[in-house]
């Protein structure tokens, strides 16, 4: 079956993988007076509606930005294979059922278990347990296991990042354990993603510590990730700095024909100022700067209507947690015996692997946001936006969010450690947050926001 899906995309991956060479990422390593990054793309999401600040609007100081291109940057995203990514799900998904209750669970453990101890063996730098946590459903108790794997940050108070998918499948008859479901896109694409991201973030340090995890018993109530908080998170006082939850996440096509190959949904709770929500709009800010071949919607919900996963678990317990959804979700595949890897597009599941694999790296391995950040009056209507000097920064992001909006809308740079401007008032701005960037021109985790009032 693979080899024919490799012989029939065999030109299109080509053409792919020669498209990604010509992507250039709109960084700027100069010393030259700050930049200005215009929030604006051919296709705006529709949460901005707000026009551009033209540059007369911006701080005296801040000048034209001078793009530039980040060679590291990019040689990290075509380490995505997208040969692995499909065989990973097509050999979840031949198993026909991974319900709680059936043998195809025990089977996509022993692969999942199986894939993260190849990556141990080769790099040395992942360690793998399981923990297992006990289920009751349709009448039949079982034994479940979630599957971490861990690297360790090597910097000190960089904190703790974790990466989920779940690798349960349901169909629409929820307690019946015989009937095909397949589960390609829901929810193999995720766990496919996060052997990838695994494989490829173990083969070097980073700053933060960065946990994958496989939960299972998401589709009977998120039970694997509610156990995993309680049994592991808070009984070790880990603290988790950002969960990013891949859920459905390898699908360009939706109802009616529509086709959405350059988009990705993420939802988080409210309200507007949660941690959560200002995770969303620090990775929509990140994407937007360092993987322009695919636009995060933040959406205005912790996840589409009547509907759940794993990132509740913790955000609900207070911790920064998103899910990442694909754009054109189809409603009548999503737990069903349809939804298998013939809806799954290679190119669009690559896409959003590589989006993760930018931002995950960002937040891991990019400089720690500046500290001591202050909005003072210096009267007249002018303000002066005053923070510590990141060691190893050569410039620093502000990014700027408008009254209402869910993202950040505008953002400049600056070589300084304080702008002074009549723009941070209330009127025009809600909040702003500020991001080191390092002299390979990767953005860093944005500061915690500071409401404008």
């Amino acid at each position: 079956m693979m080899m024919a899906w490799i012989k029939r995309h065999k030109i299109a991956l080509l053409i792919f993988w020669f498209a990604f060479i010509a992507i250039a990422c709109n960084l700027s390593s100069s010393t030259r007076p700050p930049t200005i990054v215009p929030r604006s793309s051919p296709t705006p999401p529709p949460t901005i509606g707000f026009a551009t600040l033209s540059p007369a609007e911006l701080p005296s100081s801040i000048a034209t930005p001078h793009p530039d291109s980040n060679v590291e940057l990019l040689n990290l995203i075509n380490q995505i294979e997208t040969d692995r990514l499909m065989l990973h799900v097509d050999a979840l998904a031949s198993l026909r059922t991974r319900h709680v209750n059936s043998q195809g669970i025990n089977q996509a453990y022993d692969y999942i278990r199986g894939e993260f101890d190849k990556i141990t063996q080769q790099t040395g730098n992942l360690f793998v347990f399981t923990h297992e946590f006990p289920l009751e459903w349709a009448g039949t108790r079982t034994i479940q296991r979630n599957i971490a794997a861990v690297i360790s940050g090597d910097e000190i108070g960089a904190g703790t990042i974790l990466i989920s998918a779940h690798y349960d499948s349901i169909s629409q008859f929820p307690e019946d354990s015989v009937v095909d479901a397949p589960g390609a896109n829901d929810n193999a694409s995720g766990v496919a993603t996060l052997i990838e991201l695994a494989r490829i973030m173990s083969q070097r340090p980073h700053r933060s510590t960065i946990m994958f995890v496989a939960f299972s018993a998401e589709e009977v109530g998120r039970r694997g990730s509610l156990a995993f908080m309680t049994d592991y998170i808070s009984s070790q006082g880990i603290e988790i700095d950002a969960m990013i939850n891949l859920d459905i996440i390898g699908s360009s096509t939706g109802p009616n024909g529509i086709n959405n190959d350059r988009q990705m949904r993420v939802f988080s709770a409210n309200p507007n100022e949660s941690l959560s929500r200002q995770l969303a709009r620090s990775m929509n800010l990140i994407a937007f700067n360092h993987a322009p071949d695919m636009e995060l919607i933040v959406e205005n919900a912790e996840d589409r209507q009547n509907r759940y996963s794993d990132h509740l678990s913790f955000s609900e317990r207070g911790f920064p947690a998103v899910r990442l959804i694909e754009a054109a979700e189809e409603p009548n595949r999503t737990n069903t015996s349809n939804d298998t890897i013939d809806d799954v597009q290679a190119s669009y599941l690559t896409r959003s692997a590589q989006t993760v694999l930018v931002t995950v790296t960002s937040l891991a391995d990019g400089l720690r946001p500046p500290r001591n950040v202050s909005l003072r009056d210096n009267g007249g209507g002018v303000r002066q936006l005053v923070w510590e000097q990141v060691p190893g920064a050569t410039s620093y992001v502000v990014a700027l969010r408008r009254p209402n909006s869910l993202i950040y809308d505008q953002q400049f740079e600056t070589t300084e450690n304080s702008v002074t401007w009549d723009g941070f008032v209330p009127t025009r701005f809600a909040g702003v947050a500020i991001a080191a960037r390092d002299e390979n021109g990767l953005i860093g985790p944005l500061t915690e926001e500071i409401l404008i009032q």
